[in-house]
């Protein structure tokens, strides 16, 4: 069997494979820029205020706003506005007849929607690179501009990171912010947590920011509470003797949403390296895959628009009904994303359990709805003959 005899197996005509996937894009690329705009618009109106408050803000400010915030929408609607293009598309071509006139050419209901799938591989590859080259990038530089109050001419993001827990021994530290200069490490914002052997807390102490420079921690500005006499103590520098390493609170401070695939992927092989767990690394690192992937899903949950006779009327309930098995997707996927990345269900599990649920879940409502739609050969027979 040549390759042209394999691609008329899966694709009988190429024209229709053409069509249908033109038709099935554009809708797509307009329903996701009209909502983007409207979300866009809605959420400006509420931040704008915010905006606009900082010393020396104008347009500029709340255009840069738009430049940052839109690939965020874009990004996560990607898979709505799919949900909401295929039904379209399956529901003009049932309306019209098309369906009927396709099925009645020998064409089974997945040899239909293959061409609508094939278009949808399309969109995931082009949401994923789209994640990956302009979301993540984006995502930093927002959270980065919002806890800094939206400040005019913010000095570039140095590799800032969120804020980490470590635990050394008995005592648990805190570090708002971790910022790499060059080859030495920063610490903003340090609170240490001295405590007992029965988890009693003995003292505290606060620094405006740590170094890590040849080889050695020196905490600056520091003052340290004991629990127990009630002393403050000030030092404008100490030596801070800890064994933790400047990659320890790299690799904790890595934020998923921040980072790329592969980034992200040499940062959960930096915690297994000091036995870390990266259940919460490894579900967001999986959901970067499955995120994307969730659009291949699209045509079969929406596929129960397609099939069935346009003359027995209800297409309109099964728009309704192929809306609310996308929407249960996205429900039960973010729902369990938020269980992996909280440890509750393991990451595999959290980022693709729901894709292999509702895969189950669309092949079987579109079997029942081919069997529901299935003339009897007993009755065709019979009609038939009376006639």
């Amino acid at each position: 069997m040549d390759i042209r005899q394999l691609r008329r197996l899966f694709v009988p005509s190429r024209t229709l494979a053409i069509y249908m996937g033109k038709m099935h894009i554009s809708r797509f690329i307009g329903i996701l820029l009209e909502l983007t705009a409207i979300l866009q618009f809605l959420d400006l109106l509420a931040v704008s205020d915010e905006i606009l408050a900082a010393d020396g803000s104008s347009w500029y400010s709340l255009a840069s706003y738009v430049g940052l915030r839109a690939p965020q929408l874009i990004s996560q609607f990607a898979p709505f506005a799919a949900l909401i293009a295929t039904l379209l598309t399956l529901g003009t071509l049932n309306q019209h007849s098309e369906v009927i006139i396709m099925k009645a050419s020998g064409l089974s209901s997945h040899r239909i929607l293959l061409p609508l799938g094939l278009a949808s591989f399309l969109i995931a590859i082009a949401h994923f690179t789209f994640n990956e080259t302009v979301v993540v990038r984006g995502n930093a530089e927002l959270e980065y501009w919002q806890e800094h109050e939206y400040a005019v001419d913010l000095p570039a993001n140095a590799n800032l990171a969120g804020r980490v827990w470590v635990k050394e021994d008995l005592n648990m530290i805190l570090a708002e912010a971790v910022n790499a200069v060059g080859e030495r490490l920063a610490l903003d914002r340090v609170s240490i947590f001295e405590r007992d052997e029965n988890k009693k807390m003995l003292a505290m102490v606060r620094a405006d920011f740590a170094w890590y420079q040849d080889g050695k921690w020196v905490l600056h500005e520091v003052r340290r509470f004991d629990a127990l006499t009630h002393e403050l103590t000030v030092k404008s520098v100490v030596d801070w003797p800890t064994r933790i390493k400047p990659a320890r609170f790299m690799a904790l401070s890595v934020n998923a949403e921040h980072v790329s695939f592969p980034e992200l992927w040499r940062a959960m092989e930096r915690l297994e390296k000091q036995n870390l767990p990266t259940g919460r690394l490894m579900a967001s690192f999986l959901q970067k895959l499955a995120a994307p992937a969730s659009t291949l899903l699209m045509p079969l949950l929406a596929a129960v628009a397609a099939f069935g006779v346009h003359r027995a009327g209800n297409l309109a309930v099964r728009l309704v009904f192929g809306m609310a098995l996308g929407f249960s997707f996205f429900v039960a996927d973010n729902f369990m994303l938020a269980m992996g990345k909280f440890g509750v269900a393991p990451p595999l599990l959290a980022s693709w359990a729901p894709f292999l649920l509702f895969l189950l879940v669309g092949y079987a409502v579109l079997f029942h709805t081919e069997e529901g739609t299935r003339i009897p050969s007993q009755n065709i027979k019979r009609t038939t003959d009376d006639a």
